[in-house]
């Protein structure tokens, strides 16, 4: 089994589609005007309109009310994203920190209040946690 994508839904795709382009420098696929994807070698990141939750089952998702799931992206240099997305990200959560666990990471919210992790190993341990990983 392979984990294909993460989805979002959104009342406002546009603004969510170009929020998470220049956080991933990925340019994302329409297929309709209420779903888009940014696909990564490791995962796809879905951005789906309120609208496509019916599809589901009424009320399945609610658009900007996540509270538990972080999405996270690894990246060669935490520090250098965290001054790449200074102008792009309006709420910073925790600045870079050595986590106990080997990562350095940087946290803030997209334009919905999602919490996004983006980190670099920086152990030894770390390290090798993630060598074999796409």
């Amino acid at each position: 089994m392979n984990l294909a994508s993460v989805r979002i839904i959104t009342d406002d795709v546009d603004r969510l589609v170009a929020f998470y382009e220049k956080v991933t420098g990925v340019p994302a696929e329409r297929p309709a005007p209420v779903f888009a994807e940014l696909v990564m070698p490791s995962c796809t990141l879905a951005i789906g309109h309120s609208q496509t939750v019916q599809l589901f089952g009424a009320g399945s998702a609610v658009a900007a009310d996540n509270h538990t799931v972080i999405i996270e992206f690894r990246v060669c240099n935490v520090d250098a994203e965290y001054e790449r997305l200074k102008p792009v990200v309006e709420e910073w959560v925790k600045e870079p920190t050595t986590l106990p666990w080997g990562n350095r990471a940087i946290l803030f919210r997209d334009p919905d209040g999602n919490l996004v992790n983006l980190f670099t190993p920086v152990t030894e341990e770390a390290i090798k946690r993630f060598s074999d990983r796409p």
